[in-house]
């Protein structure tokens, strides 16, 4: 009975080991070549300083009915501005996955007595912690401009779960569209319509102030919930069920497909 209690207990001791090993891997190679993360993370930066200083003062008076505050357009903008973040650094997951892949590192790791999962377990869980570094640099931006949150302590947690399930989603998606790239400019590209989406989000704009014939796919589409969800847990009004729910269903299917897909074509790619 033991003996077979630890025989089990041994592969998932490899397990947790290679996939610390893979991520100890991705994290340090994102130390030593940081131009990639930084150039993706000044997008949503130049954006966020542009849209309150530039624009704010007429936006604000678009949303509040002609009265401009850019303070009020900065809490409006900053929750969309940090998953556009979160957004551009998956761009960065699947760029770097496509590289591995046509450098051949991919193949070499295939040879090596570790478990296949952990080669992208690593890359995964490296991302996420890199876009919730990136979150909270883009946050304590926004702070110093002007936005002024008012969470409670588990506001505050739940807004940080919200924020990693969103990076996981994003993350594991990237992951499958690097594996499927020919090249690492082919995986920028193919990552493009998951930086779009919080262009075409409440982000910027409130649902109601879209076209009607456009508001439907605005409101349904995975950003904007999950931009209201955090909106109103960090500012402390009301998220709303529907907005949580859709959220929750969105980016937890997102992971599980982008996990099943990325498994399956990492998998077909080994049998060659």
């Amino acid at each position: 009975m033991s003996t077979t209690s630890a025989s089990a207990r041994a592969p998932r001791a490899h397990a947790v080991r290679d996939n610390l090993t893979m991520l100890r891997r991705n994290l340090l190679h994102a130390r030593r070549y940081p131009s990639l993360t930084l150039n993706l993370l000044l997008t949503p930066v130049v954006l966020l300083l542009l849209f309150v200083y530039v624009f704010g003062d007429v936006m604000s008076a678009g949303i509040n009915g002609g009265h401009a505050d850019r303070s009020d357009y900065a809490a409006y903008l900053v929750p969309g501005i940090l998953f556009l973040t979160a957004a551009m650094t998956s761009l960065g997951t699947a760029v770097s996955v496509a590289t591995d892949m046509t450098e051949g590192i991919m193949a070499r790791f295939r040879t090596m007595a570790i478990s296949r999962a952990s080669v992208l377990i690593g890359h995964v869980i490296g991302s996420v912690i890199q876009t919730l570094m990136a979150l909270v640099l883009v946050l304590g931006i926004g702070v110093a401009i002007g936005f002024r949150p008012d969470a409670t302590p588990v506001e505050w947690i739940a807004a940080l779960g919200l924020m990693a399930l969103v990076s996981l989603g994003l993350t594991w998606i990237a992951v499958g569209l690097g594996l499927v790239s020919p090249n690492a400019e082919g995986a920028s590209n193919m990552g493009y319509p998951l930086v779009m989406l919080p262009f075409l989000s409440s982000a910027f704009v409130p649902v109601d102030a879209m076209p009607g014939w456009f508001r439907w796919f605005a409101e349904y589409q995975p950003f904007s919930p999950a931009i209201e969800t955090l909106r109103g847990l960090l500012l402390g009004t009301g998220i709303g069920t529907r907005n949580a729910v859709l959220t929750l269903a969105w980016f937890a299917g997102l992971a599980l497909v982008g996990y099943l897909w990325s498994k399956a074509r990492f998998n077909r790619e080994s049998r060659r």
